[in-house]
């Protein structure tokens, strides 16, 4: 379950790790290992193997092998009464 394989002729096979944003996250090579080596990598990294192509995906893996967001602390109030504009890049976009 949401894992796709894509057969590239001449290429070295690798596994590659996508954000759901579609954003590469890791490359694995795999030219050097087995069918049983592999297969347990994807489940060591949280894939989960479907009985059938059309089994169930029970609910907790719906979205596996994703990890939730890390939690960043509060912001902090300013040390200072004074405020600040907050200086931004041309291309930065602040809803990002």
């Amino acid at each position: 379950h949401n894992l796709e394989m894509k057969h590239l002729p001449g290429a070295d096979p690798e596994l590659v790790l996508l954000s759901h944003r579609y954003e590469e996250l890791e490359r694995i090579p795999l030219s050097d290992m087995t069918r049983e080596e592999i297969n347990r990598l994807v489940q060591e990294l949280g894939f989960y193997r479907k009985e059938t192509p059309d089994a169930p995906v029970p609910e907790e893996f719906q979205f596996a092998p994703a990890k939730p967001l890390p939690t960043l602390p509060p912001p902090q109030a300013p040390t200072t009464g004074i405020k600040t504009p907050l200086k931004r890049d041309k291309g930065e976009h602040p809803d990002l």
